[in-house]
Order: structure tokens, then sequence, then C-alpha cells
């Protein structure tokens, strides 16, 4: 897992603007998880993972379908850039850069473990494995919580 020195290295400075982001459109719509009737079809990320962003919703898609990831609550978009420290701590959270996603965070909350939070279920399996298809780690995976957050780890 990248340190904050790491990203800073390779990212450069987060600052309140977003001076490095890009905004992508999503091959399918996403929809705001605290707010299920309000889609979303374009994401500000880092410009420089815009690329593996995209890589991974298509495989997504491609994988799972439409349906399929909306049963499961893979589209509930929790958030990519987010200016601010991590949650408890100093340091920037990766969400400053915007090289870090939150995706159904309502059951994948931040303090559950693999015996309740949804994504560590056998049927998200192939979705974690995609993520790390294209650079993302998972801490839900890595760490055992946090499992709605997936972020860059080059």
């Amino acid at each position: 897992m990248l340190t904050t020195a790491q990203i800073i290295a390779k990212y450069g400075k987060p600052n309140e603007k977003g001076t490095y982001l890009k905004t992508i459109n999503l091959p399918y719509p996403m929809r705001i998880a605290w707010d299920i009737d309000t889609k979303v079809t374009k994401m500000r990320c880092h410009k420089d993972v815009a690329d593996a962003f995209l890589a991974v919703f298509n495989d997504l898609l491609a994988h799972y379908g439409y349906e399929r990831i909306v049963e499961l609550g893979i589209d509930l978009y929790g958030g990519c850039f987010n200016f601010r420290k991590m949650r408890g701590g100093s340091s920037w959270s990766t969400h400053s850069w915007g090289i870090a996603i939150d995706l159904d965070p309502a059951r994948n909350t931040l303090k559950e473990t693999s015996k309740t939070a949804r994504f560590a279920r056998a049927e998200y399996k192939d979705m974690i494995d995609i993520f790390y298809k294209h650079g993302f780690i998972s801490l839900g995976r890595e760490k055992n919580f946090d499992w709605m957050h997936f972020q860059i780890n080059h």
C-alpha cells in the first residue's frame, strides 16, 4: 500500500481545487448511495488514474452486466474526489487526490470486517479481482476494514 509520501511523489500535493482532476464518462449510470434516485454518469478522478478507473468500470460491466451490478449494489457511488484528511487521522485521504473510490458505503461501513461487510461475500470476489487487475487495492481485502474503499496502488 502506498504511503502518503509515495503518493505525493507520484501524484503531487493535493489541493482543494483538484487542478489534477479529469472528468470521465462512466460506462453505466451509478446511483448516489445516500440518494439512490440521483444518477451519476460522470466522475472526477486524478488524470493519471482515469484510464484505470474506466478499465475497471468497463470490466465490471462486461463481467456482471448492468442488471447484476445494480442487484449487487456495485453501482452505489459513495464518492471519489473529496479533499479531506483521513477520518481520525492527520494524513490526507487518498480521496484528496481522486485516486480512490467508495462503493455501497451503507453495507460496507468503515469499521466492518469480513464477518458483516457485503463486499466480503463470495459474489464480490470477481469485482475485487477486477480492481486489482487494474492496479487498485481493496482496504477490505488488505486490512479487513473499510470494504467500500478501493485505491490505486502504483
